[in-house]
């Protein structure tokens, strides 16, 4: 008996399986990682902190990500593994502990114009199985309510083989699509300009088409002067009006030219499908600029912007159809679809409730269904990707979240920490990628990366405790408790700028005049409608200079000097010391090295495995050949200048035989907003979101506008960045510019000259001004929300 008892007594032995507690890392090496080794304790909640540029975003998604992911498509068959896009195994010397990974990042959701809220996230797939079964009168299958599905008919004879002999069937089919007819289930239609397509005065030869790519030179130019339908020597205004027809609306036609098979289409129909069919935004500059000039884009007169068909829209549950319940707020439509009682369909009426009240608990309440999802910002977007998994049953899954307080008012940001705690209690890995002090402050594990940024960051600084971090002396121990101090006396307004009945969205009939010549902070709760009135009555207005989150693009082949254009005078300064052509220069040009064609790699395609990317022999991964390398400006060929820091380079074209004063203009403003340390020839694709992020500012900044709109530009900042912002900003002040910027960090807001807050809820809750005044009227009053957050900050 007392040996038993004694049994009893004794802990258990830990159980071999429980040993896995922790996720190891050895020897990373993936962009700016130095070798790092670290271990990530399991189901507990680890934030990843530094400046920006660190190599944060390399340790977490670049390395045990990608290595999650990757291990988990070599578990399917590689028949599967050749529909799947293929992932390369890291750099990096042991990953274990891993387990599988949802990454909730914040790229933007794809710009289709038939993206939705809705559709993105499974609550419109509900909707329509609801409306199929519910609505009064029936019309159809869950098809019959999507607007993305076409009606269509057929029929005719069908020719079989069945035991040897042929048989010959008369079938027909029909589908009953939502999608409006005028539209196409775009929710707008088009006008195009023909002024803008061509000039009517001069004949194809002479160039009248001025559609960009429609030169003559190529095979456009040998279908229009080889189809026959039209004299391309005559001018335009000499067609008759079948010539005219053809070309512009003739339905694609089989052609033969010089015995080669082509096909003729006419203008419009070609540039339907080329150019409109796609989302404005996602176009190439010049081709959305010609868009922009030649196409206006209307509301659909006969589905009112609703995409749908009438029939679909005739089907009704309780008086309300499917387009109705897309266009409510989704907290109205969370209330509606609790209130249906409908025994048969309680399975799908439970998910959908779910769904809805997730928007809600999540901060989105405020959102519609048939809201485009390229118009969500980079914290909704990430936030909207949160959804599913959200009440998700599944335990010991890696969550990896990239700053998920991005757009978040400080009143929302406790929300999103709750959230976050859900997940690890559930059993949960979950790593945080973030800035803000509030959600690093929740963190049970911290592990913070520098120094520094780019080339002097990658390594592990510090690895502990928040309180450790807060002793530990590094940048971001410093700056954690940092506070800005409001203003002691603020700038007085040269002018002011006059909104009045603004209403786009949510915004009800605001008017209110924006000081000039001084900084300006638009702040409010997420959905208050601040992008609505800035984006949507000031962002268009002449001399005004809108620096939006839209994401950078640009190949691997693109780099800091070929977007900021600071590669043209570079290259002119070669060119006029060498007595050569400019093209030379360039890796994308004459300049390339011809066995890697400039991309300094060669890679080498191997199905659904990996890719292989090799050094190029030739140029050792320089780029251009041997030939151009021979030619120098101040001592450097144009292979070790794009392998300069910003802040070499600076001094390097400031004086002497490199003297280039173009290019120190552009260098002067990479280093103002604290890229000193990027590499000119540093390939986009490697670069941090908040490396981007201040590219773009940089580009911007010497646009010659005198009123510039800044949208969340601590974005992807580090505490410390913030404060070399802020300097920025107030040099942009002081030489005569004026500057608003959207905003919901408190240390911007303390340091504005003059606040206006909406509010005071999302959604029709807000879209009112709740304040306009100086930063310490807001503190002072404590009337709104922004007002209570801002005075627990400033500790006043």
């Amino acid at each position: 008996m007392s040996t038993a008892t004694r049994t009893d007594t004794q802990l258990p032995a830990l159980h071999v399986a429980d040993s896995h507690d922790l996720v190891r890392v050895l020897g990373a090496r993936v962009n700016n990682l130095k070798d790092v080794s670290v271990e990530i304790p399991k189901r507990r909640l680890t934030v990843f902190t530094g400046v920006s540029g660190s190599g944060k975003s390399s340790l977490v998604f670049a390395t045990i990500a990608a290595e999650s992911q990757r291990l988990i498509n070599e578990t399917y068959s590689a028949f599967v593994q050749g529909f799947m896009p293929t992932l390369a195994r890291p750099e990096v010397d042991v990953l274990d502990g891993l387990t599988t990974a949802i990454i909730v990042d914040q790229e933007r959701m794809g710009a289709d114009p038939r993206s939705t809220v809705g559709t993105a996230t499974d609550a419109n797939a509900m909707l329509r199985i609801l409306f199929s079964r519910l609505g009064k009168p029936h019309i159809g299958s869950p098809k019959a309510f999507s607007f993305n599905v076409a009606s269509i008919s057929g029929a005719g004879a069908v020719t079989t083989e069945r035991a040897g002999q042929t048989v010959k069937e008369r079938r027909s089919f029909s589908i009953t699509g939502g999608m409006c007819p005028r539209c196409e289930g775009r929710g707008s239609v088009n006008d195009i300009d023909l002024s803008q397509l061509y000039d009517d005065s001069k004949s194809l030869n002479e160039g009248a088409l001025t559609i960009p790519g429609y030169s003559m030179d190529g095979w456009y130019g040998r279908i229009f002067t080889g189809c026959g339908f039209f004299d391309p020597d005559k001018p335009i205004r000499e067609f008759t009006k079948q010539q005219l027809h053809d070309l512009l609306h003739k339905e694609p036609t089989k052609i033969k030219v010089d015995g080669i098979n082509l096909t003729y289409e006419g203008l419009i129909p070609r540039i339907q499908k080329s150019m409109l069919s796609k989302d404005v935004d996602s176009l190439q500059s010049h081709i959305r600029a010609f868009v922009e000039r030649a196409v206006t884009f209307t509301t659909c007169p006969e589905c009112d912007g609703t995409r749908l068909s009438e029939a679909a829209r005739s089907s009704k549950i309780d008086g309300i159809n499917i387009a109705d319940a897309c266009a409510m707020q989704i907290s109205d439509l969370a209330e509606w679809v609790a209130g249906l009682a409908e025994p048969s369909v309680a399975p799908l009426l439970t998910a959908l409730r779910h769904t809805l009240d997730s928007f809600v608990e999540i901060g989105l309440g405020y959102l519609s269904l048939d809201r485009p999802s390229g118009t969500l910002s980079g914290g909704e977007a990430q936030r909207t990707k949160m959804i599913r998994h959200l009440g998700s049953s599944l335990t010991d899954v890696t969550y990896v979240f990239d700053e998920p307080t991005i757009g978040l008012h400080p009143h929302d940001i406790q929300r999103m920490n709750d959230l976050l705690l859900q997940l690890r209690d559930k059993g949960n890995t979950v790593l945080v990628v973030e800035h803000k002090p509030e959600a690093i402050a929740i963190a049970d594990h911290v592990v913070d990366l520098g120094p520094g940024a780019g080339s002097a960051g990658g390594e592990v600084v510090f690895e502990g405790t928040v309180e450790g971090l807060r002793a530990s002396g590094t940048i971001t121990g410093r700056h954690l408790d940092d506070r800005a101090a409001l203003k002691r006396s603020v700038r007085t307004p040269s002018g002011a700028l006059e909104v009045r009945g603004a209403r786009t969205h949510n915004l009800q009939d605001v008017d209110v005049d924006i000081p000039l010549g001084v900084l300006v902070v638009v702040t409010g709760v997420a959905g208050s409608g601040k992008s609505s009135l800035i984006h949507g009555s000031v962002a268009g207005r002449d001399a005004v200079v809108a620096i939006d989150q839209t994401a950078i693009r640009g190949s691997r082949r693109s780099n800091p000097a070929t977007y900021t254009g600071l590669l043209d005078p570079i290259r002119k300064a070669f060119a006029k010391t060498n007595g050569v052509k400019p093209a030379l220069f360039s890796a994308n040009s004459e300049g390339a090295c011809p066995n890697c064609n400039g991309a300094g790699v060669i890679y080498t395609d191997l199905a659904m495995m990996a890719g292989v990317a090799n050094t190029c022999e030739e140029c050792e991964g320089k780029r251009f050949q041997a030939s151009v390398l021979e030619y120098h400006l101040g001592g450097r060929d144009i292979s070790e200048v794009l392998a300069m820091s910003v802040a070499e380079a600076e001094e390097f074209f400031s004086a002497g035989e490199a003297r280039t004063p173009a290019a120190h203009k552009i260098l002067d403003r990479l280093a103002d907003v604290g890229l000193g340390y990027l590499r000119l020839g540093q390939p986009l694709t490697t670069l941090s979101g908040g490396e981007r992020q201040r590219l773009k500012l940089a580009t911007h900044m010497a646009a010659n506008g005198g009123v510039y709109v800044l949208d969340e530009p601590t974005t992807g900042l580090h505490l410390a960045d913030v404060e070399q912002l802020l300097g920025l900003l107030d040099r942009l002040v002081d030489s005569g510019k004026s500057v608003i910027v959207i905003e919901h960090h408190q240390a911007v807001m303390a340091h504005a000259d003059w606040i206006i807050d909406l509010g005071p809820g999302a959604g029709h809750d807000g879209g009112r001004i709740v304040f306009e005044g100086t930063p310490t009227d807001l503190v002072t009053a404590r009337s709104t929300l922004t007002g209570e957050h801002l005075a627990a900050y400033v500790g006043t």
